[in-house]
């Protein structure tokens, strides 16, 4: 019955993917593809965290719109269908390759104006509990909206309007809920009772039903019509900066002018043949996956003969991974705001050093940062278009369902994000990581992140597109998913689909694993003889995967969620 009711709700979203449209836009959208274009075009690809996304990327692409007209429209979709992680009421990181360009739009979340350093302690110094989690005083200024206005901007062929269209249908007729999302509402009305309005949008969804957001709709044709100043100024800012005065939040009209975009520089390093391109500051994503990849190639020695998720490759896998946690806490932090010198810690020297640093025996119980210098509910879609170009899109509100907090009149969820930074130097935020003054609370600063989209060329060509929500176990999943493929030789789904494991420095004996997908018995057994303790945690990630070998392109959505991938041919769409 609820398969029968999706298929027919997303067969009508297809049906009226351009009705939103004015006859002119629709016949921008329609413009035919010459035949010198058509002989170039290849197999699309799409892998997104659910049915509707995925529908509304295929759509887009088979319009004539390439990967960064998909990945928008299909983020604002998601930010209607997918509330515990798409928005437009948080942020993140857009890795995009166009062209044969490689470029990356930042759009992360900022501390609002009159954020300080100790906001969320008590008057004797101490963390108060929940307060950088749940509530107004947990959000960061909104970035989505901006960061897919840019995107669009620059990368954009379809009209803006078009891309949005999609999403305020969704919105206005509903979407019918899944039941991994209606079952798991109870839990969360219980986080937010009593401290947000969580339960006056979201508390009567139930699975296998039609679910409506009236309110959310009129905000996206805001922002369909206005673009970015639909979402940063007029109604919609006047929404926002109300729930905040309702809340005792910060975010203030000025914050919400103010906040832009920002284009960077990818993280980009040679490896075994490819050009690994992935995040920068303010995400350790990029840097940590770098990093990751060439000490294991440093100590490929100790991994000849040791079989896959083996106690032994957990152990060495969980000494690589600590030591990069370790560099990631001592230095990393917005770019804007201090000198992180990631081409110190990138550089194939430095790494060399930490590698040798591998104990292949025993646990490394301290393990400090390098000294070679001195002094989990996001969401991932990739995309690969019929020109070859591709979008690596990571955005969040952080922990599931952000704050909790719903913007009245507005209908949608704003973040926690402020939890990223470090809310005191060395005390764990929800995801049990450690920061120091680099990554502190300071007003217009962005906070670290470990989202790592990520592209990988061979030749110059897309290869892989990848990546995962999960908080602090993001760049370690996408490393062993990697290493899944091109040195275990799995299929993209096998790839997304076996057991992944964590290690993130602290506590320094401890492997974190996925509840519903263990590491086998025996490797659990000789873990513990060895003094490894284990634990199980949820939402251990959602691998989007688009691969490449060189003959036929494959997408796989990680197995143990909702999400779907495609591969589309679109080559016959064309004269």
């Amino acid at each position: 019955m609820l398969q029968g009711r999706l298929a027919a709700s997303l067969a009508f979203l297809v049906a009226g993917l351009l009705l939103g449209c004015s006859p002119a836009d629709r016949e921008q959208a329609a413009m035919p593809v010459t035949a010198e274009q058509a002989a170039e075009l290849r197999s699309a690809a799409v892998a997104m965290p659910d049915g509707y996304g995925a529908a509304v990327a295929e759509e887009i692409l088979r319009a004539g719109g390439n990967a960064v007209d998909a990945g928008i429209a299909a983020g604002l979709a998601l930010a209607v269908t997918y509330p515990e992680a798409g928005n437009i009421g948080g942020g993140g990181f857009m890795l995009i390759h166009m062209n044969g360009e490689d470029a990356f739009i930042d759009y992360r979340e900022k501390a609002p104006g009159a954020a300080d350093r100790d906001m969320y302690l008590d008057v004797d110094g101490n963390v108060i509990d929940g307060l950088s989690t749940v509530g107004h005083l947990a959000v960061g200024v909104p970035g989505t909206v901006a960061g897919f206005w840019e995107a669009h901007q620059r990368f954009g062929t379809l009209p803006w309007r078009e891309l949005v269209m999609p999403a305020v249908k969704l919105a206005e007729e509903g979407f019918v809920v899944p039941e991994n999302l209606g079952g798991g509402m109870l839990t969360k009305l219980e986080r937010y009772e009593g401290k947000t309005n969580f339960g006056d949008y979201f508390g009567s969804m139930t699975s296998g039903e039609l679910h409506k957001q009236p309110e959310l709709a009129a905000t996206l044709l805001r922002i369909a019509d206005n673009g970015a100043d639909g979402f940063y100024k007029g109604k919609t800012a006047e929404l926002i900066v109300a729930e905040m005065k309702r809340g005792n939040g910060l975010i203030t009209t000025q914050d919400l002018a103010d906040y832009k975009a920002v284009w960077r520089e990818p993280v980009e390093a040679d490896w075994r043949g490819y050009r690994v391109v992935s995040a920068p500051l303010p995400s350790s994503g990029g840097f940590g996956l770098i990093q990751l990849l060439k000490i294991h190639d440093y100590i490929d020695h100790y991994f000849e003969g040791v079989t896959h998720n083996s106690a032994q490759y957990v152990h060495l896998v969980a000494e690589i991974e600590k030591r990069v946690f370790a560099d990631r806490a001592q230095y990393l932090g917005d770019p804007d705001f201090i000198d992180s010198r990631i081409e110190e810690l990138l550089d194939d020297g430095y790494i060399r050093s930490r590698a040798q640093e591998v104990n292949p025996d025993a646990i490394s119980m301290d393990v400090g940062a390098g000294t070679g210098l001195e002094a989990h509910d996001t969401t991932h879609y990739s995309i690969l278009d019929q020109w070859g170009n591709a979008v690596s899109n990571t955005y969040t509100l952080n922990l599931g369902f952000g704050s909790g907090v719903v913007v009245t009149g507005a209908g949608f969820l704003l973040n926690d994000e402020m939890d990223d930074f470090s809310i005191k130097a060395g005390v764990p935020n929800a995801y049990g990581v450690v920061g120091s003054k680099a990554n502190e609370i300071e007003p217009g600063k962005r906070m670290l992140s470990s989202m790592t989209p990520t592209i990988l060329l061979r030749d110059g060509k897309v290869a892989m597109v990848l990546g995962t929500p999960g908080g602090s176990t993001i760049f370690t999943s996408v490393f062993q998913v990697i290493l899944n493929v091109l040195e275990f030789g799995m299929s993209p789904l096998d790839a997304t689909g076996a057991a992944r494991f964590h290690h993130q420095l602290l506590p320094p004996d401890l492997i974190l694993m996925q509840r519903d997908s263990p590491l086998p018995e025996e490797t659990l057994s000789l873990l513990g003889d060895r003094g490894y303790r284990t634990r199980s945690i949820y939402n251990y990630g959602d691998i989007q995967m688009i691969y490449d070998d060189g003959k036929d392109v494959q997408a796989a959505s990680d197995p143990r969620n909702r999400g779907e991938s495609r591969v589309i041919d679109l080559t016959t769409d064309f004269p």
